[in-house]
């Protein structure tokens, strides 16, 4: 779901928070460095017996390297244009925006998600029906449901809703008035 940009953007925050400028360099260095192989691994074939297993995609991990490196070297211009001694997520700007947007993006999902299983536990319990109906009762249905301003499904669902089952196994309903 998350680009390596967001990955990256996400691992950094969480992972420089309290670091100095020191560390930061390291940081900076050790990405660089992971940036690197990654790339020199897309380019060398692996051998078969490397290729079997849950290896995460070599082409991603590669982007999310480059993206690391991306911006750690962010972190690291920051920390020296504000003269910070340690890195503080809350105090950048940029990193905090990118964060809410995340959030944002992460809370939005998760709400279609809750909205889709809802939907689909909803659709569990309704019945739908195809009725062929004959000509005569069909022109009735279609006369009432145009002086009722309903759709012929909402007034089939309003009649099966007022029927009742009688001892003796039949069927029936009490007028009503279609709402």
């Amino acid at each position: 779901m998350w680009a390596a940009e967001d990955v990256a953007r996400a691992t950094v925050r969480r992972q420089g928070e309290g670091l100095d400028r020191g560390q930061v360099a390291a940081k900076v260095a050790e990405a660089a460095r992971r940036e690197q192989e990654t790339r020199e691994q897309l380019r060398a074939p692996a051998p078969v017996s490397e290729l079997d297993g849950l290896r995460e995609d070599p082409e991603r991990l590669a982007a999310v390297w480059a993206a690391r490196h991306t911006e750690w070297r962010r972190v690291a211009a920051l920390m020296e244009q504000e003269s910070w001694p340690v890195y503080a997520p809350e105090q950048d700007v940029l990193g905090s925006e990118w964060a809410r947007e995340r959030e944002a993006v992460r809370d939005g999902a998760l709400a279609r998600q809750v909205a889709w299983q809802k939907e689909q536990r909803d659709a569990r319990d309704e019945l739908q029906a195809y009725v062929w109906l004959p000509a005569d009762v069909s022109r009735r249905l279609r006369a009432i449901v145009a002086r009722t301003g309903l759709t012929p499904e909402q007034l089939l669902a309003q009649l099966a809703d007022q029927v009742r089952l009688n001892d003796n196994g039949t069927l029936a309903v009490d007028a009503f008035a279609p709402r």
